[in-house]
């Protein structure tokens, strides 16, 4: 076989079924091997919507992500995404084609160094010189990304090695030396953890996205209600733990309910799952926690006390320690504890003021209804991001899709052609901003082109809204470029073939959002929401988490 044939077959025998991509003169012979190939292969009309719809597709089915772009500016065009998937650790493969091996330092025509480029923001990456080394490098690429902390693998293959003939030999055992991440607990730090919880008074759970990676809803649940602990989920965390459940308190943090924030700075012990810690969490720093003894649960050792000091780690897969945990495990009396949680779901409950203007926050819960809370909801960044994880409530895992680290405006979109390539039979909604949504809006031809039907639900308030947040509270209201221009979102749509609505009622908003539901097309739903309104709670940077901003827009 030629590199390019070896490429193909090897992703086949990694169960590779679908992939994302744009083709260029650096990967033909590629594209050439994948003309009569049992590979689903998805034309973007951008290379970062490709390694955002592979980004999407992996973290609704948890499989692996595949993306392709030719040399030099397509494959500088996907390290946006590729950074977004380092940074929320998703598993991806990223392929890039390359200038012949002899031209390499020499700028030839579309040459760029992407493995110096995308250094920083993948987990490994490599240069294939020798197509005799490609099945094996694919084979510990797919390992590599998929195991331990996942996160993006990029693949950069000259086009001469493409074209180079060998032995297609597949390497069944992956054994790279130094790479052995541990996936179970310390059995004396599982105990000493089972001891602290029985002392604990105030106990709650902290949930990251580590717990959906590691698939370990189930357990979170057997947990939480054999210690009676209340559970708070991060962003990336969210459908770890049914938000409906009377133990959680949904997410904490920046835009995080007040009792989770409450709770969380008066437990005396924190349970880490799978979570970083990092700043929209936490706050202040030196004012996070003080009372809490904390247990940390995570597979990458570099996490654990990188930013707040850990009491016991314990460095495993989640589901594994959990499992270890449970059988151990003693259930403290935590009965006044949660009548304190009560009393603060009571006092400080989500709310905004409804008013005759459609609300973000109402058009949310009218997505929540209608679809029964089975939706699989991806969000663009900003305002409409927090809205989304506040009003709606998610209750398993892999049906919250959004950029947590990055916090990449864009996202949204192509990762819900990803997530619905994986899950056809699934409503899958976009919510969106003005301003995102018009970062990858060219995949409205990818969406209906391809007939993957994902509904849009655009918050339009004519702002870039959250930096206009910002500057309405610390920057006296000078609105400096947050305004926008927007075009006719319904024409737009219909020019690409999709359906478009506009929504400029209260009464509408139901209807229009059954009729996106119920119609065989992609959709988009503008929505003219009150166009000042805030996301609160809200914690100013540099603040401890209790000290909240606004518990009502």
């Amino acid at each position: 076989m030629n590199g390019a044939q070896i490429l193909i077959e090897s992703l086949i025998k990694e169960g590779v079924q679908v992939m994302f991509g744009y083709p260029g003169g650096a990967v033909l012979p590629i594209f050439d091997a994948l003309y009569e190939c049992p590979i689903r292969f998805i034309l973007t009309r951008h290379e970062q919507g490709a390694a955002h719809a592979a980004d999407g597709y992996s973290r609704a089915t948890g499989k692996v992500g595949v993306c392709i772009a030719t040399s030099g500016p397509g494959a500088t065009n996907l390290t946006t995404g590729i950074a977004n998937a380092y940074m929320d650790s998703i598993p991806l493969v990223a392929l890039t084609g390359q200038v012949k091996t002899f031209l390499i330092g020499n700028d030839a025509f579309q040459e760029a160094d992407v493995t110096g480029v995308t250094r920083p923001i993948t987990k490994h990456n490599y240069l294939v010189k020798d197509v005799n080394d490609l099945a094996r490098t694919v084979r510990e690429a797919f390992h590599i990304a998929s195991t331990g902390r996942p996160g993006p693998v990029l693949i950069d293959i000259p086009v001469d090695v493409q074209l180079q003939e060998a032995e297609f030999i597949w390497p069944e055992k992956v054994d790279i030396r130094g790479y052995k991440p541990t996936i179970f607990g310390h059995p004396g730090q599982i105990k000493k953890a089972a001891k602290a919880i029985a002392k604990s008074k105030k106990p709650i759970i902290y949930v990251g996205g580590g717990a959906i990676t590691s698939n370990c809803a189930q357990e979170i649940k057997e947990l939480a209600e054999k210690i009676q602990a209340p559970v708070t989920m991060t962003l990336m965390g969210l459908g770890a733990f049914p938000m409906t459940d009377e133990l959680s308190l949904g997410m904490l943090g920046m835009h995080g309910t007040a009792y989770a924030n409450h709770a969380t700075m008066e437990s005396d012990l924190i349970l880490a799952i799978g979570a970083r810690f990092d700043d929209r969490v936490t706050g202040r720093l030196d004012a996070f926690a003080p009372h809490a003894k904390v247990i940390h649960i995570d597979i990458d050792p570099t996490s654990i006390s990188k930013n707040v000091h850990v009491d016991i780690p314990i460095v495993g897969d989640a589901k594994n320690v959990l499992g270890q945990l449970l059988e151990v495990i003693e259930a403290p009396d935590t009965s006044e504890w949660l009548k304190t949680i009560n009393h603060w779901k009571k006092t400080h409950p989500l709310k905004y003021n409804e008013g005759y203007k459609i609300k973000p926050q109402y058009v949310i819960e009218q997505i929540y209804e209608a679809t029964k809370g089975e939706a699989i909801i991806t969000t663009e960044v900003g305002q409409n991001q927090m809205w989304s994880c506040q009003w709606y409530k998610y209750t398993q895992p892999r049906t919250f899709i959004s950029s947590g680290g990055l916090g990449t405006m864009g996202f949204g979109f192509p990762a819900a052609i990803g997530a619905k390539v994986g899950h056809p039979e699934r409503i899958v909604v976009d919510i969106a901003g003005d301003g995102s949504i018009q970062m990858n809006i060219q995949e409205l031809a990818t969406a209906v082109h391809e007939k993957i039907y994902v509904k849009v639900a655009i918050l339009n308030n004519g702002y870039l809204g959250m930096v206009r947040q910002w500057q309405e509270l610390f920057y006296k209201k000078r609105y400096s470029y947050t305004t926008l221009y927007n075009p006719d979102f319904v024409k737009l749509a219909e020019s690409y073939g999709a359906l478009g609505l506009r929504v400029t009622k209260k009464e509408e908003v139901r209807p229009a959002i059954e009729k996106a539901i119920f119609t065989d097309n992609v959709v988009f739903i503008d929505f003219h929401i009150e166009p000042e309104e805030n996301v609160y709670p809200m914690v100013p940077t540099g603040e401890a988490i209790n000290r909240m901003i606004g518990g009502m827009a």
